[in-house]
């Protein structure tokens, strides 16, 4: 149960102070600084829409950026993404589809964001949420069959019987979930199949709360 890292767009100027992945309690309170700032969150997800919403109860100026053409586009279709669409603008958060990051500008610090479109965002603060990286470094010392994760069956077990995976770190029928529902259904099925007790996961379906936003999706 190694976990996962957070992914890490590959653009100019990622590595410049300013720029956070939400990811630990340092990145939180980054975000908590923002007050009165303008700030910008790659990434239209879960994470994204959370962190979004955190940081504007500080009075930030927040412009959310997804590539893709809808908000949630792992969970939600089009309709569905059109009303939460107008939920999240209607919170006073800017958003910005079909478009994506092609550098993070300034000298000291981030300053801007250009977009692939040509558009330039202003930004003392870059969050980026695009996603996990599986930690796999272990698996692969050991030798067991590795996909996006850590290759798992229907008991959770690896490419070796007496080795377990679950969580963000596994990978189940070509599914990596990053949510934390699946990780206990994942540990229950586990735990059952070692102390002896016939179980299978057969995969979880993406149920997903948005707590901050008190929206259900």
């Amino acid at each position: 149960a190694t976990g996962s890292a957070p992914f890490i767009i590959p653009v100019a100027g990622k590595d410049l102070p300013g720029v956070v992945a939400y990811r630990d309690l340092e990145d939180t309170q980054a975000m908590m600084a923002t007050e009165g700032k303008d700030a910008v969150v790659i990434g239209g997800g879960l994470l994204g829409l959370e962190a979004a919403r955190a940081m504007r109860r500080f009075n930030t100026d927040i412009t959310l950026v997804e590539h893709s053409d809808r908000l949630m586009s792992r969970q939600l279709d089009t309709t569905a993404a059109a009303l939460l669409h107008e939920q999240v603008r209607a919170l006073g958060l800017k958003v910005i589809v079909d478009d994506g990051a092609l550098a993070l500008h300034g000298q000291h610090a981030v300053q801007a964001v250009a977009l692939r479109s040509g558009r330039i965002l202003p930004a003392d603060t870059v969050i980026i949420a695009t996603g996990i990286v599986p930690n796999t470094a272990l698996a692969l010392a050991c030798g067991l069959p590795i996909g996006r994760g850590i290759k798992v069956d229907d008991q959770l077990r690896s490419g070796d019987p007496d080795i377990f995976a679950i969580g963000e770190c596994a990978e189940h029928d070509g599914v990596v979930y990053g949510l934390v529902a699946p990780c206990l259904e994942q540990g229950a099925v586990a735990a059952s199949v070692i102390a002896g007790t016939p179980a299978h996961y057969r995969g979880s379906v993406d149920g997903t709360r948005l707590k901050v936003m008190k929206t259900t999706v």
